[in-house]
């Protein structure tokens, strides 16, 4: 017999609920884990979650667990979270808000890169008529010299 949640179920559950309410607000509170004690906390938590879906003994150690269930050790996800955060807004937050005035502004043509292609080549866009359930089929062939390319 089985009892409980699926393991499948209980992953699901893990990476749609549990993670994003462990690492909200990650930018800020990122160094409260420079000390071993919250670390210690932060592990604990994830053990207790990674023994539930692996279905495994209390005794088998963490990195093992991680290992079994391919979840990241929380404490490297949230410092991955935090630099995503750092990319991503850190870095356009800072070329948004800053003040330029229009002579310094970029010309179109300084960083807009035109793609030619060469005369030999001759690009036909065409639809194959299947239908699925996300659309119709379309496609592209490039000719060059003879030779036929599909993307």
């Amino acid at each position: 017999m089985n009892w409980g949640l699926s393991s499948k179920a209980l992953y699901t559950i893990h990476k749609g609920a549990i993670l994003p309410l462990m690492i909200y607000g990650v930018p800020v509170w990122i160094k409260a884990l420079e000390k071993e004690c919250n670390r210690k906390i932060y592990n604990r938590l994830q053990r207790i979650i990674n023994i539930k879906i692996a279905k495994a003994y209390r005794t088998t150690s963490n990195e093992a667990l991680c290992t079994l269930t391919g979840l990241t050790p929380i404490v490297i996800k949230a410092e991955e979270e935090e630099k995503i955060f750092i990319i991503l807004r850190g870095s356009i937050q800072n070329e948004i808000d800053k003040d330029e005035k229009p002579k310094d502004w970029l010309h179109p043509a300084e960083f807009v890169r035109i793609i030619e292609t060469p005369e030999d080549e001759e690009i036909q866009i065409y639809t194959d008529g299947s239908k699925n359930e996300n659309g119709v089929g379309a496609g592209i062939a490039i000719f060059d010299k003879g030779k036929i390319e599909k993307n």
